[in-house]
């Protein structure tokens, strides 16, 4: 059995959810929403953690998953005192349970981690082989402006692991600078080139190039701005740059954000521990879904309606 941690009313998951059920998967959700009407026991000895949940009628032993689906977000504000309370106390039992889980699960809070610091993920992915851009963490706006005289052209963004809109280091931008000094910020040497969002799942890969003038591909619209998806074969030398970077992160499930420059190299910006993929399955009709349930039912020697 898989289970599913999160809303059902967040894409990826419902997406995944969906194809659980298509595929003839058993799996279990439990709904953030919900959590205040669910039971999770759980116990630790030597042999590491013991524990049942119940939800939607089904008690089902965590020592009997294939693979667990890991979506939380933050939990729903909840009137009831006691409620509340059960809420967090489920939440923080079964993220504490998830990092050290028998079966595979996607993804590890401690794995995921390495996104809490964009700076120090993009030392670990060249690391683990792939070129970055000359990168600069400052609060000083000096600093700032020597490193736009080397590189001319510079994009900015939050350090740490919120999502933030990337900018140019524009006119406007440098008006505001000693705004830096209350708040480290990322600075990169702009790359010119494709953007390329490669989805690990295991040792597949799903890798889409994005076509826009924006700067963000991803918020393209508020620019006014359009963002055009294909699905892209990948050299095979970067296809396995790809799961190696996965692997090293210990991300089984993740998204890479590349570029691919005029001049044929792939330099990497960062990783997405918990990737919104459903975005990118629209636009392409990639079957990451199908392909993140089977990882998930891998020990399930096949599903009682799998395709034939």
């Amino acid at each position: 059995m898989i289970l599913f941690y999160g809303r059902r009313d967040d894409s990826p998951l419902g997406r995944a959810l969906d194809q659980a059920e298509a595929l003839g998967v058993p799996h279990l959700l439990l709904d953030q929403g919900q959590l205040a009407g669910h039971d999770l026991g759980l116990a630790v000895d030597a042999g590491g953690w013991t524990g049942r949940v119940v939800a939607a009628g089904q008690e089902v032993s965590l020592d009997a998953l294939w693979g667990v689906y890991a979506r939380p977000l933050e939990l729903p504000e909840v009137r009831d005192p006691i409620d509340r309370l059960r809420a967090q106390t489920f939440h923080q039992g079964l993220v504490e349970w998830l990092d050290t889980a028998p079966c595979l699960v996607v993804n590890r809070p401690s794995a995921m981690d390495s996104n809490s610091s964009k700076p120090f993920q993009a030392q670990l992915i060249a690391q683990l082989g792939f070129e970055v851009p000359d990168t600069l963490v400052t609060n000083d706006p000096a600093e700032v402006v020597d490193f736009q005289r080397r590189h001319s052209r510079v994009i900015y963004k939050s350090t740490s692991g919120v999502r933030s809109i990337v900018r140019q280091l524009d006119d406007a931008a440098l008006a505001r600078l000693e705004r830096v000094r209350a708040v480290p910020t990322m600075f990169q040497a702009h790359v010119s080139g494709a953007d390329v969002r490669v989805h690990v799942v295991g040792e597949e890969t799903f890798a889409t190039e994005i076509t826009t003038e924006a700067t963000d591909y991803r918020y393209a619209t508020r620019d006014g701005l359009v963002a055009e998806m294909a699905s892209l074969r990948l050299p095979e030398a970067v296809e396995a740059g790809c799961v190696r970077l996965a692997v090293g992160l210990r991300l089984p499930f993740c998204g890479v954000d590349l570029r691919r420059t005029e001049d044929g190299r792939w330099v990497c910006f960062e990783v997405n521990p918990m990737p919104a993929y459903s975005f990118f399955e629209d636009g392409t009709g990639q079957a990451i879904s199908t392909s993140l349930v089977r990882l998930l039912a891998g020990n399930c020697k096949e599903p009682a309606h799998a395709e034939r």
